[in-house]
Formats: C-alpha cells, structure tokens, sequence
C-alpha cells in the first residue's frame, strides 16, 4: 500500500485542516475497519440523511448515541445475561460495539428511534445564511468614493 506526505497541504492552505485529517485518517489505517454491526447510510431528501445500524438483540436502554467532536459514536453494552440458558446455536452478536461516523460541517442529528431491531438516526445539513448563495445588485454608473475624514491630533514639541 502506498503512504501519502499530506505535510505540503497543511503548509499551503488554511482552513482545511479537517479535510486533510479526515484523508489522512482514511489512508493511514492500518487496522481493519470492522464491520459489525451492519448498517445503512441513506438519503431520504436534498439536506436529509439517515444512518440505519442492526442492533438485534438490544434494547434501546442498551445502546448509546452522541455527538462530540464533530462525529456521530454510536455504542452498545448488553448487561451480564445471568439466566441459566442452554444454547445449542447462538448466532445472534450481542457484542458490546463503538461506532464512529465523521460528520460535515453544519450537519447535526434530529434524532433517534430504535424499531424491529434496527437503530435509525436521523441527520440533516443546514446551510447558515452567511454561506448561502446571495445575489448582489448592481448599480448603474460609477459608485461615488466614499469620502474619509481626517482626524488631526496634536503634535507636542
């Protein structure tokens, strides 16, 4: 696998820090990204967003959403099961996990809901005013220079 110097990028812009961290992060892991448990990440609308996780097995009182730092972590702990079950075949993971997804600016959760199983959280990207596109009007003929008065101070000798 080839390694990437991003050191001219953070020397040569500014502003830009999260992007090439969030690029650094995705080409230096060297760990394997695990895969449980699944989920979706879908567009429901132009600004709308929403991460569907498989949780079976937990129950909402079990799983944890927050939002620091500018990503979304999800986690789960199942309590110690202390009945006195015998399973022939236990093929349902109920591994405590961590789930991390980096978030863009300006995008925030609305919320959470836990339903047959699946964990959905919704998000959504709001644009603030300042960043929006503005049309600016343009007047006829040549603007008048703005006049700049002149404060005089006192010399001392």
């Amino acid at each position: 696998m080839r390694s990437y110097d991003f050191a001219p990028l953070y020397r040569a812009t500014v502003g830009f820090d999260r992007i090439a961290d969030l690029m650094d992060r995705a080409l230096t892991s060297d760990v394997a990204q695990p895969t449980y448990p699944p989920y979706n990440i879908e567009k429901t609308a132009e600004n709308a967003y929403r991460i569907s996780i498989a949780v079976a097995g937990f129950t909402p009182d079990e799983l944890a959403v927050e939002v620091k730092d500018g990503a979304l972590h999800v986690g789960a702990r199942k309590a110690a099961d202390e009945s006195d079950r015998t399973y022939l075949h236990r093929g349902i993971a109920t591994r405590a996990f961590e789930r991390r997804f980096a978030l863009a600016d300006h995008v925030r959760v609305t919320g959470a809901s836990h339903e047959h199983g699946m964990l959905h959280i919704d998000l959504v990207r709001e644009t603030p005013e300042a960043l929006k596109p503005r049309r600016i009007e343009i007047a006829a003929g040549s603007p008048a220079p703005k006049a700049i008065d002149a404060v005089e101070t006192p010399v001392e000798a």
